[in-house]
């Protein structure tokens, strides 16, 4: 399923987004398009960085802390919300360069990161050919530079500010999230799903789940997604990609969504048939819905739905071949 995507995107060299006056976002270019995944840059007494993409991405984060004033030794911490390669990658390739900072990942990710041989060949399965132009190089990290957190650990930042982890499953088993107390809001990576920021430029906010193997769970998606909706924060940062200040509304259509994608997905397996005929059909759902709000078919959205209908049918059909065994 060899699968790249650069192709009519622009590669230009864009300065770090401004969230506040604490936190920017640095397009990491993930697939070798704009505004897909990014890393979050947090301006405390101890600079920290939440997610770090591919290690193609590396070189756009240091020329974005470059652009924000920051020297890669003044790096703290570097956190990743789960440890796929499109958000957690790159830690390696950018430790070797900050040499005052620590890796924090939730301890079902920590083997994978010190070894990632098992998690580069789940990639490889996936993205086939364009596995070495997507992913390389993937460099182990030493266990003496990671730092675990799991759920209610706290990491103190700056005098104001205590991150607090959060076990968020659902999208995978070594996910958490951060809750940022000074803007009340926190960074989901995937686990309550995609934001399509090409869209928010034609005044359309669309989320969706993020359903990719091999731990995909409808009902922990769902406690997951509750849960966020619960605490009542202000802000939610994606992974994929940036910000959104209407939190219920995001998850809403996200769980909204999780229903319908399992649903579809349930059927195509009763028929006895494969990930190929339910990315088509979740394909053209996403893209019914969204030609009936205006965005035509030729919009640039639609190639990278069509990658992520193709990676969610193959979490949802592994999860429905795990029920039946």
């Amino acid at each position: 399923m060899g699968k790249h995507i650069a192709g009519g995107f622009s590669m230009e060299n864009k300065k770090p987004e401004q969230i506040d006056a604490r936190i920017h976002l640095i397009d990491g270019f993930d697939l070798g398009v704009p505004e897909r995944t990014g890393t979050y840059v947090i301006d405390e007494e101890e600079l920290t960085i939440v997610e770090t993409g591919p290690s193609p991405s590396v070189k756009y984060i240091k020329q974005g802390l470059q652009d924000l004033g920051f020297s890669l030794d003044e790096v703290k911490y570097i956190i990743v919300t789960h440890i796929h390669l499109d958000h957690a990658g790159g830690a390696g390739l950018l430790l070797r360069e900050c040499p005052n900072a620590k890796v924090i990942v939730h301890p079902r990710g920590e083997r994978h990161l010190i070894d990632p041989k098992k998690l580069a060949a789940g990639a490889r399965a996936i993205y086939g050919e364009s596995f070495s132009e997507l992913f390389d190089p993937i460099v182990p990290i030493d266990a003496e530079r990671l730092i675990i957190k799991d759920e209610g650990d706290t990491l103190t930042i700056g005098p104001d500010c205590t991150l607090e982890f959060l076990y968020t499953p659902g999208h995978a088993k070594h996910h958490f999230s951060i809750y940022d107390p000074v803007s009340n809001g926190i960074f989901t990576g995937d686990t309550v799903g995609v934001r399509y920021q090409q869209l928010i430029h034609d005044g359309v906010g669309f989320f969706l789940p993020s359903t990719s193997p091999n731990h995909f769970d409808p009902a922990a998606m769902q406690e997951s997604i509750q849960r966020i909706l619960d605490m009542n924060v202000d802000r939610i940062y994606f992974g994929h990609y940036g910000m959104t200040e209407n939190p219920p509304k995001a998850l809403h259509q996200v769980s909204e969504w999780l229903e319908v994608f399992v649903e579809e997905g349930e059927q195509v397996f009763a028929e006895g048939k494969g990930y190929d005929e339910l990315s088509g059909r979740l394909f053209e759902k996403v893209k019914s819905h969204l030609q009936g709000l205006g965005i035509n078919e030729e919009h640039e959205v639609y190639i990278i739905i069509n990658l992520d209908m193709q990676v969610c049918a193959l979490g949802i059909i592994d999860y429905f071949q795990k029920l039946k065994q």
